[in-house]
């Protein structure tokens, strides 16, 4: 058990426990840092869509905005791991030298200050069907990457179809990225071009395109200490959270071994239970979940880890210990194997209880966790790892 882990009482009651669960959570998020990008685009370019569309929500709509210098407003989203510099989509001329000379106060500002204060990322959009970058643009665009931000070059609302199985991009969008490419702007990979689209037409056939290699080229240049910020933010790569969520697991089982190194009773399986509330509450905070709804999870949370003894203690270990050599003969007590085994089948079922509320409409998440549902989904996704 770490030295900033709280223990508690065997009779640990599902009040106190909220609360616990309530700080944890607290502090995962806050542990999670800040993913700062920028963006830029002439107005239509479809930036509002694009971040939309990679970070899973209306970024202006529910972040808390202010301007930071002329053009440009700065957006920090109510939980905390996101912050957007959005500019109006008039970057030439007046208006791109008093964004160009804030972005600059912002970056020596922030350069000797802590990480998630820094500008990570810069996404420069481009429409497609503007078939044209002037001059004005290319200026910008090198002077941002001067500045020090990676920058990538985004083709923006390009149609993509799919048909015989197979996706088929527009070629005029083709040619307009290869000539923008042949410019060798100083931006991410020699002047490399993104194509994106971010919304499907059933209309006109068109499907969502590049959001995943976009993604992955800004984690290549956003700093280690970001990372998890924006694993957290983004809505596309399920398999980066789940990846993050497994790590968290298994420093847990690790824990919850060295308690159980030293047989403890039955009985006593609240022993487990602050670590597996802070795991729990550190991949609530992978996946995203609203930090606005600190309480409602609490609730859940208390209601999955108490009952009697603790729901561990009488549920859990009864269910796993046939998995477990030796079976109901070893258990009377939570051996080191056992409490690793409980608390690597709590986390996974909490990783499966998360995966699912991250596909619900806002109003059916907080049903969701306000309600019983939760509970019964995590007892069936438990079941599901015996």
């Amino acid at each position: 058990m770490s030295n900033d882990q709280e223990r508690v009482p065997a009779d640990l009651d599902s009040a106190a426990l909220a609360s616990l669960f309530d700080r944890e959570l607290q502090k995962a998020f806050d542990s999670l840092g800040c993913f700062n990008l920028a963006i830029f685009g002439k107005t239509g370019s479809g930036k509002s869509t694009l971040l939309n569309a990679i970070f899973s929500q209306a970024i202006a709509t529910t972040g808390i905005g202010e301007p930071v210098t002329k053009g440009l407003n700065y957006y920090r989203h109510p939980n905390g791991y996101l912050g957007v510099y959005d500019s109006e989509g008039f970057e030439t001329g007046t208006s791109g030298d008093a964004i160009l000379a804030g972005l600059d106060r912002i970056i020596t500002e922030s350069h000797s200050g802590l990480v998630d204060q820094r500008i990570h990322s810069a996404w420069y959009l481009i429409r497609w069907s503007d078939r044209r970058l002037e001059k004005a643009q290319q200026a910008f665009i090198s002077t941002i990457s001067a500045l020090g931000l990676p920058v990538m070059i985004v083709l923006s609302q390009v149609p993509v179809v799919q048909r015989n199985g197979e996706l088929e991009v527009h070629p005029d969008a083709i040619a307009f990225a290869g000539y923008i490419e042949s410019l060798q702007l100083p931006t991410f990979g020699d002047g490399k071009v993104f194509l994106t689209n971010a919304l499907s037409d059933s209309f006109s056939d068109t499907v969502v395109y590049g959001l995943q290699e976009l993604l992955d080229a800004t984690y290549e240049v956003v700093p280690g200490a970001a990372r998890n910020a924006l694993t957290a933010a983004q809505g596309v790569d399920s398999r980066r959270k789940k990846d993050a969520a497994i790590a968290v697991i298994k420093q847990a089982t690790v824990v919850a071994s060295g308690i159980g190194a030293v047989p403890i009773p039955v009985a006593d399986a609240a022993l487990l239970v602050p670590n597996q509330v802070a795991m729990m509450a550190r991949i609530t905070a992978i996946y995203g979940l609203p930090r606005s709804k600190v309480r409602a999870l609490s609730i859940a949370s208390s209601a999955i880890l108490t009952g009697g003894a603790t729901y561990a203690g009488r549920y859990v270990v009864t269910q796993l210990l046939r998995l477990v050599p030796g079976g109901f003969i070893a258990g009377s007590v939570i051996s080191s194997a056992v409490a690793a085994t409980l608390t690597q089948a709590i986390g996974s079922a909490w990783v499966k209880v998360c995966e699912h509320s991250v596909t619900l409409s806002a109003a059916d998440q907080e049903s969701f966790f306000r309600g019983t549902e939760v509970t019964k989904a995590f007892h069936k996704y438990l079941r599901s790892e015996n």
